[in-house]
């Protein structure tokens, strides 16, 4: 299945995925339409017509959660190992720019150089977000931001690099000069 957030599902969203479709498992048992099941559980008539192609195929064991997508390639403690460097930050394993912070393709290359193990950026995404971390902002601003020197340059610099947007006004496509005749 694919999904909007572009990842897979937590093992919590995962059950409650899989109660929706028992769910729909015992309305299909009492003969109810698609339109009404899909309004009921808040889902999609698509899901709803699925879902029931695959109870009819394999009852409601056809409808249990296959679990996910991918399987995780780090034991739960070379999570635990990778989740205490991630801590110490980027800097810590050779990155010098302390701003940027962990990127994806860091992780990945983390996670290969302590595990010899091979991920994809998506697969490292994917598994992020499955022990619960998330992108993050910076808490702090650059210690060389000088704001003083921003303002300056955003009167000074800034209009003469933004042209005005040309203003419109009707044109004529005529050849003839007016008074021209």
């Amino acid at each position: 299945m694919r999904y909007a957030q572009g990842g897979g599902l937590t093992p919590q969203e995962q059950e409650r995925r899989e109660r929706l479709r028992m769910d729909a498992a015992e309305h299909f048992a009492r003969g109810e339409k698609t339109e009404a099941i899909a309004r009921r559980l808040r889902v999609t008539e698509r899901s709803v017509r699925r879902w029931r192609h695959a109870w009819e195929q394999g009852g409601a064991h056809a409808l249990r959660s296959a679990g996910p997508v991918s399987t995780e390639r780090l034991s739960p403690g070379q999570w635990e190992r990778l989740e205490r460097e991630l801590e110490r930050g980027p800097l810590a394993h050779g990155w010098s720019d302390e701003s940027q912070g962990w990127t994806l393709n860091r992780v990945k290359l983390l996670i290969g150089r302590m595990f010899h193990t091979g991920y994809t950026v998506q697969g490292v995404w994917k598994l992020l977000r499955r022990h619960g971390w998330s992108a993050q902002i910076p808490v702090r601003r650059a210690l060389e931001r000088d704001d003083e020197e921003i303002e300056v340059w955003k009167a000074r610099v800034w209009p003469q690099v933004k042209r005005p947007r040309p203003t419109w006004a009707p044109m004529s496509d005529s050849r003839t000069r007016r008074g021209s005749g």
